[in-house]
């Protein structure tokens, strides 16, 4: 299995939520049993201090035998010590349980989003996403963390019953019939609860949608004037969210209610029967005592079911999200009998569009669509199998989806038009992977032309980088993540317009130090139309609605009037 913070120690079960909620459990089997052990302890500590006390005044008091009430007094006072002590290890372990469980469901989450590709994005928002790993999670651990006390709960009933038995058979068939039934009553409040707590949700999960797009497109919206669109949608989405919270609180106000009205229904009666039990005598007074004692802790046990139930209710509205954005097939993955990847120097050929890339060149893709040479890198980086399946992108005599996928993300980089930087050290960003030393990060950063980038901070390498790279401008970010992708060294670098970003003086140096700064033998694949990148490049072809129309050098196409075309609106 894949090695995480919190182990995980077999594949999710995703076919219901139920289903998911027990598979997460197993994963923290020992620690929910100490918790279930801690919390029957301290609930029937607490059970057995009305019993104790009831003793004290029968046998120490009315009976008038002081080594009696000193005996049953220091049980109440050991029954306090052995509670406060577990009600500490029982609050320690069930904090614990919820958080193994809302992170183990973070974690793969996590991995989902790293290894889906674009899979995830397709299929939900980037708030859905982000909702079901900072709030769905969260709200699955509180069942772990409620198990210690419902376990102890139903414990501490049975015993509650067999005690009260002793003194009245009557009422403890009462007691053992009456708390199922109490808990039972507030089932009713369930099905409104389950339904409303679904219904917000999806409110928030959508208006978290929206949030997060409009921060991640701030300042296209600003440019053209769009904030007051956003701020309508934004708005009719909260209030829809705010009243399908208030639902959720009207059902969990009367679930409250309900509970008070009927656990405190069932104390009067129970206590009204022993008093007329204890008027005709057929009860001592401290069991009297004792049977009041034991009312009113058996609301607690009630009050800990209906706390149960409405944390599974949340449970099982999160799984629901958790196990759908887990289930969603990832664009590509390795299978059992996936194959080895060809020899080194092996070419590349795209059979939808006819193109062959020759190993151990600098290859530039033209067309007068951008988007259709961009696509055809990302077809040679392997993002969707699918595609590949109708498209057959062969790696030497190998189809590329049937290769490992481990070999193929070590052999062939992908970097995009638009790169993403992650927070840490600007040497963390560089190289992740920690291959190399300063020498060559700056090596890498002068073929770059991004050496300048290191001028304007204070610490150097040890620079900070923001969330996505915010402190850099664009020219700079794309000047970066050309540097981290020369410094994979991989064997086929995929670069999707590594300059449209910068100025002609700095695209100039860039193209003349592109190709001192692979390795010898290794292929370089650049999408653009850049006259300063094709002027550097050993070869180039030219696709013409998405086809293979013509290959040659820069000067060589020229001649082809259809790429001069492309190449003059690209100036």
């Amino acid at each position: 299995m894949r090695a995480y913070p919190y182990p995980i120690k077999s594949e999710p079960d995703v076919r219901s939520p139920a289903r998911y909620l027990l598979w997460l459990g197993g994963q923290q089997g020992p620690t929910l049993a100490t918790g279930v052990l801690y919390g029957s302890i301290w609930m029937l500590t607490q059970a057995l201090v009305p019993f104790a006390l009831g003793r004290a005044i029968d046998a120490g008091i009315l009976g008038k035998n002081f080594g009696s009430l000193l005996q049953w007094t220091g049980v109440l006072v050991g029954l306090a010590i052995v509670q406060s002590v577990f009600a500490v290890l029982r609050h320690r372990t069930s904090i614990s349980n919820w958080l193994q469980a809302a992170l183990r469901s973070i974690q793969l989450v996590g991995h989902k989003i790293t290894y889906s590709g674009d899979a995830l994005p397709r299929t939900f928002s980037t708030g859905e996403v982000v909702s079901t790993a900072a709030s769905d999670a969260m709200r699955i651990g509180q069942i772990y963390d409620i198990t210690a006390r419902l376990a102890g709960s139903v414990l501490s009933y049975l015993v509650v019953s067999y005690l009260v038995a002793q003194i009245s058979p009557v009422l403890g068939l009462t007691v053992l019939i009456g708390v199922p039934v109490c808990c039972g009553l507030l089932l009713f409040i369930i099905g409104p609860l389950q339904r409303r707590q679904g219904a917000q949700r999806e409110h928030s999960g959508r208006m978290t949608a929206i949030g997060a797009d409009t921060v991640a497109g701030l300042r296209v919206l600003r440019g053209i004037g769009g904030e007051h669109i956003f701020v309508g949608r934004y708005k009719v989405l909260s209030q829809a969210t705010r009243t399908a919270g208030n639902d959720v609180a009207r059902s969990l106000a009367t679930l409250q209610a309900s509970q008070l009205l009927v656990t405190g229904g069932f104390a009067a009666l129970f206590t009204w029967l022993g008093a007329s039990l204890a008027v005709t005598g057929a009860i001592a007074p401290g069991q009297l005592v004792s049977l009041y004692g034991f009312a009113v802790f058996l609301v607690t046990p009630v009050r800990n079911v209906a706390e149960a139930v409405a944390a599974i209710i949340r449970a099982v509205v999160g799984a629901r999200k958790v196990i759908k954005v887990l289930s969603t097939p990832a664009l590509v993955a390795s299978t059992a009998d996936a194959c080895d990847a060809p020899e080194l120097a092996s070419p590349l050929r795209d059979t939808l569009t006819g193109v062959e890339v020759a190993p151990g060149r600098l290859t530039a893709i033209v067309s007068a669509d951008p988007a259709l040479s961009a696509d055809l890198a990302e077809r040679l980086g392997r993002f969707d199998d699918d595609d590949l399946r109708r498209s057959e992108v062969h790696w030497g005599s190998v189809p590329l989806h049937q290769v490992d996928l481990g070999q193929v993300r070590q052999r062939i980089v992908f970097s995009e038009a638009d790169p993403q930087l992650f927070t840490g050290t600007l040497r963390q960003t560089l190289d992740p992977q920690e291959r190399h030393d300063d020498g060559d990060m700056l090596a890498a950063l002068e073929a770059a032309s991004a050496s300048d980038i290191l001028d304007g901070v204070e610490n150097g390498l040890d620079h900070e980088v923001t969330e996505r790279g915010r402190g850099f401008s664009g020219g700079q970010r794309q000047r970066l993540a050309l540097a981290r992708a020369l410094l994979t060294e991989a064997e086929t670098l995929l670069l999707v317009e590594p300059t449209s970003a910068v100025d002609a003086h700095t695209e100039s140096r860039i193209a003349s130090r592109l190709a001192a700064a692979r390795q010898p033998g290794s292929t370089t694949v650049v999408v653009t139309a850049s006259p300063l990148m094709l002027g550097v490049m050993d070869h180039i072809i030219f696709l013409d609605g998405g086809l293979f129309a013509a290959e040659g050098t820069h000067k060589e196409l020229l001649r082809n009037a259809k790429y001069r075309d492309v190449v003059i609106r690209s100036e």
